[in-house]
């Protein structure tokens, strides 16, 4: 059974029940976690409010140093890492291996950013006056993950937090702690001081809302659903904590008529099929000019036909489960709706067949063509291997359908013309936008949506802005 970690020790819940922890490809059980209470978050905090006293004193450098030396460990220990990562999400192994290493990577990119932590200086306020601006951490952050990139997202907000010098305490998602859980593990035997990070598992409706409640947790960094998330802000507010807000997404992805054709193909397979489609940076509306329309489905259908869906663990896997049932079904009835209104089956629309895929949450990759612009699959965020195409006359037309969303995470511009491509990305309404790239997020720039698909930044410096109180001091001399 795993543990959680509490005080830089592995606990159970204090009521010791757990939760099963099932592989998605197979339904067998891969372990159990605690289920924690309001009681073990409480007993957290008070663990992480030692950490944080200790931990907020120790100098930048060092906290640099320690980071550098967890990712250090972790990396080390990825084939273990990315084998558990694999059972207990679905995600194909290699896809585990490289969340395992955006994970280190975003913890050394925040330990180099350590010596270059810095306030500031105004000289000469008026006479005999100047001004500092100090960067101080908040106290307690609370990190809330979810089970599509349980590790990487983690990552995203332990690092800032932890190099600001804060304390953090972890939510993992119940389907997913098992990995989490064990590079908490590694981090703390780094040499992190008992109490600075603690993971606790259990219901969100548990674990979560006290986090939510608890008034010594000064900060909530939440990733999940956009309805979720307007939970969280309201909970939030009750005590003006902070928040960073990453929620969901229906990425538009335009391909004009002079674009790279083949390179954009294979951008719209890995970015809409890459983890079953489970991203909240997937491409999930696709906008082909109509002179390229038609080659550009053909080839796009034969990609999707030849991906191998199967049991992440074995070779050759491209696509693995959906990490659900409810997933599962979530995904068929929003193709179903899309039918109803009269789209197009171009490619997938079932589940596999046969004995292997008997016991798992497989389905096909998916492409819909003709598709309503009312239907499910294009107003909501769909969280699965389907795609609609639209067919667009020009920039103007993309842009504007690309903008009839509620959404604002990712977007993306396929076009060999300078012009076109600054127009897209100065008029797409998202906090992100690629010009002729697949969706690779890097750490050295800020990440986070506009409307509702989120509030606050990750990555770069600037998340460093919503792990600190900034201070303004006047010095008086003479």
């Amino acid at each position: 059974m795993a543990k959680m970690i509490v005080g830089g020790e592995l606990v159970e819940a204090e009521n010791h029940e757990v939760m099963e922890v099932r592989n998605p490809a197979t339904g067998e059980l891969v372990d159990t976690a605690p289920r924690g209470t309001v009681g073990d978050v409480r007993r957290a905090v008070e663990a992480a409010e030692e950490g944080f006293r200790i931990w907020s004193q120790i100098p930048l450098a060092r906290r640099g140093e320690i980071l550098y030396e967890g990712a250090s460990q972790i990396l080390a220990r990825e084939t273990e890492l990315a084998r558990t990562l694999t059972l207990e999400q679905g995600k194909p192994l290699r896809e585990s291996v490289l969340e395992i290493r955006r994970f280190v990577h975003t913890l050394e990119h925040y330990a180099g950013l350590a010596k270059n932590f810095r306030g500031g200086y105004v000289p000469q306020l008026d006479k005999n006056r100047y001004g500092m601006i100090l960067k101080l951490p908040l106290g307690i952050c609370g990190a809330i993950a979810p089970w599509n990139f349980p590790v990487s997202l983690m990552g995203n907000k332990i690092a800032p937090a932890l190099l600001a010098g804060n304390s953090v305490i972890v939510k993992p998602a119940s389907t997913t702690p098992l990995t989490s859980i064990r590079c908490v593990q590694i981090f703390n035997e780094a040499g992190l001081p008992p109490g600075t990070l603690n993971i606790v598992t259990g219901p969100g409706g548990v674990v979560g809302e006290e986090m939510l409640c608890n008034s010594k947790i000064r900060k909530i960094s939440f990733t999940g659903e956009t309805r979720t998330g307007k939970h969280v802000m309201e909970m939030a507010a009750r005590d003006i904590k902070r928040v960073t807000l990453e929620l969901g997404g229906s990425d538009p992805m335009i391909v004009c008529d002079d674009a790279d054709l083949e390179a954009a193909v294979s951008a719209a397979a890995v970015g809409r099929f890459f983890n079953c489609g489970q991203a909240c940076l997937a491409i999930k509306r696709l906008y082909l000019f109509d002179s390229i329309a038609d080659g550009f489905i053909e080839r796009l259908v034969n990609k999707a036909r030849k991906l191998k869906v199967g049991n992440g663990i074995e070779d050759g896997t491209l696509i693995g489960p959906l990490h659900t049932a409810a997933q599962r079904q979530e995904i068929e009835e929003m193709i179903q709706d899309a039918l109803g209104r009269g789209a197009q089956l171009l490619v997938g629309g079932r589940r596999p067949e046969g004995a292997a895929y008997d016991k798992g949450y497989f389905y096909l990759p998916t492409l819909l063509g003709n598709v309503d612009r009312n239907a499910r699959i294009v107003r909501e965020e769909c969280f699965g291997p389907a795609l609609p195409i639209f067919r667009v006359k020009d920039l103007e037309e993309a842009i504007a359908m690309a903008n009839d969303s509620i959404y604002g995470l990712g977007s993306s511009v396929w076009t060999r013309n300078l012009d076109k491509a600054m127009k897209a990305a100065e008029r797409l309404e998202a906090g992100y936008t690629w010009i002729n790239s697949p969706q690779i997020i890097y750490d050295e720039l800020p990440f986070g949506g506009v409307k509702q698909s989120g509030l606050g930044k990750e990555h770069g410096s600037e998340a460093l802005d919503f792990y600190t109180e900034t201070k303004s001091v006047v010095v008086t001399t003479g």
